[in-house]
């Protein structure tokens, strides 16, 4: 089965478009057609409906597509292994990662990697709501949390310490609490949902942050409009160290209570199924920013 067909059908499932498939690897739309009628003769099946107006994945072709997809990888890891032609990074990476994070940390070191490597393509899928690794097919993937999920394997990028901040107009407006127990009262910008969450500090010591205690007028699911939220005066939030580094020494953020964090041991993984042999492209890009991203001292707070 010649694999370069392989990379073409997956690459217009992906899409939905065989034309923009066969262009993004040099082919004629013409050429491209008759490379996957003649790898679906091969197979026996039709893996893509054409109709005049679009194309769409058949049920053959969408049982096929994830064992193309491993078949691509085997023979990538194969060639690195080997030190053959085409081991580098090259292809399209498919990679998710929450928003927030993403635009303030990954796309400033764009320019620098596509410098280092221009035959890489990188589709980024962002937002900070919750995604599924292997439902949506990435290569990599950016999760913060403890990495419980047994189908993946990951490598810890950095750590995601979860603070409580403030704006310095919003504290001199209600005071700054000193304690855990001077939270009630204070307006709370929420993070996702009004459930409690435990604090911790050095010494081991617990305490609770209960959002039914606060004054909570504002939910968000997104770290971009949290910082800015907060930036305004609407109340105290809480925010990974990462997304506030910036804005805390520039003293434009105050953080509240310094001796506590959030208890939720979260870390920043990189994670990927654990089906997939590790490629060269994945491994490069996850080996770029753990250099450029990890151990960050303003994240370790």
């Amino acid at each position: 089965m010649d694999t370069d067909n392989l990379r073409l059908f997956v690459m217009a499932a992906e899409r939905l478009n065989i034309s923009a498939a066969g262009r993004e690897l040099g082919l004629a739309p013409a050429v491209a057609s008759a490379r996957l009628a003649k790898l679906e003769q091969e197979l026996g099946v039709e893996l893509l409906r054409r109709t005049t107006r679009k194309v769409s994945l058949s049920l053959d072709g969408a049982d096929f597509l994830p064992y193309a997809r491993e078949i691509l990888v085997q023979a990538d890891a194969a060639r690195a292994a080997l030190g053959g032609k085409g081991a580098g990074a090259r292809g399209t990476l498919r990679f998710a990662a929450p928003s927030s994070f993403a635009q303030l940390h990954i796309m400033p070191l764009l320019p620098e990697f596509h410098t280092a490597y221009p035959d890489l393509t990188l589709d980024l899928r962002l937002s900070d709501t919750r995604f599924d690794a292997i439902e949506g097919s990435f290569d990599l993937a950016l999760r913060s949390g403890p990495l419980t999920d047994s189908s993946l394997k990951g490598r810890k990028l950095a750590a995601d310490t979860r603070i409580l901040c403030a704006s310095p107009a919003y504290l001199e407006r209600r005071g700054t609490p000193a304690i855990p127990s001077d939270l009630p009262g204070h307006n709370l910008i929420a993070w996702g949902t009004l459930e409690p969450r435990e604090l911790v500090n050095g010494q081991g010591e617990t305490a609770s942050l209960d959002p039914a205690r606060m004054v909570c007028r504002t939910i968000v699911d997104d770290g971009d409009a949290q910082r800015a939220a907060t930036l305004a005066g609407a109340g105290l939030s809480m925010n990974s160290a990462w997304n506030v580094a910036r804005e805390l020494a520039a003293a434009r953020l105050v953080r509240v209570l310094p001796e506590w964090w959030l208890n939720d041991q979260s870390v920043l993984w990189l994670v990927y199924p654990r089906t997939n042999v590790l490629t060269p492209k994945t491994r490069i890009f996850m080996d770029f920013l753990i250099e450029r991203l990890g151990n960050r001292p303003a994240w370790n707070v």
